[in-house]
């Protein structure tokens, strides 16, 4: 009866000592998400609708991603409807704003950080109202960039071999980006 006891109450720490000790013996993990694969999850999240500055109704449609690994960085163009709620006319052009990666590992999600327009063209537009509406790109890159993952891991992606693992970083690299994970603690 003794030993019976005993085993019920062992075999639950020696299981968790082996799962402790083949996490320990995994390590670290990358996984490398492919250009075409990110494409294909900002696709789902298009086309984007939003009011900006309680004035005009923008449309964002057509993500185009590019991956810059000579300087750490990505790429986001994206095409662009504005319509001022007051008058029946409407604009269309593109925006393309480049960032670093961030990583959220509470949500398992891949983010562009510190974004930055670097263009903002509407076609048949003088330069001056241009300008005028550059406000509104800096609204729009913020939303996008706050609100809108390059990336979100399902929970069995950070799952191998028994062990849960955490994303702590992210690289790019030609053609992609390589997550890094870790074994959780």
């Amino acid at each position: 009866m003794d030993l019976k006891r005993y085993a019920k109450i062992a075999a639950p720490l020696l299981l968790a000592g082996l799962v402790a000790a083949c996490a320990s013996l995994i390590g670290p993990r990358e996984v490398v998400l492919p250009q075409e694969r990110l494409q294909a999850s900002l696709d789902r999240k298009f086309p984007m609708h939003q009011r900006a500055l309680g004035v005009f109704e923008v449309e964002l449609s057509h993500p185009r991603l590019a991956v810059m690994p000579e300087n750490d960085r990505v790429a986001l163009t994206v095409d662009l409807g504005v319509t001022p709620l007051l008058a029946r006319q409407s604009w269309h052009g593109s925006m393309l704003v480049s960032g670093r990666m961030r990583v959220d590992s509470v949500n398992n999600a891949i983010y562009i950080a510190d974004a930055h327009v670097d263009r903002f063209i509407v076609d048949n537009m003088d330069e001056g109202k241009q300008a005028q509406l550059a406000s509104v790109a800096n609204l729009l890159s913020d939303k996008l960039i706050r609100d809108v993952p390059l990336h979100t891991f399902r929970p069995e992606e950070l799952r191998y071999a028994g062990v849960q693992f955490v994303l702590t970083s992210i690289d790019t690299r030609p053609g992609g980006l390589v997550a890094k994970l870790q074994p959780a603690q």
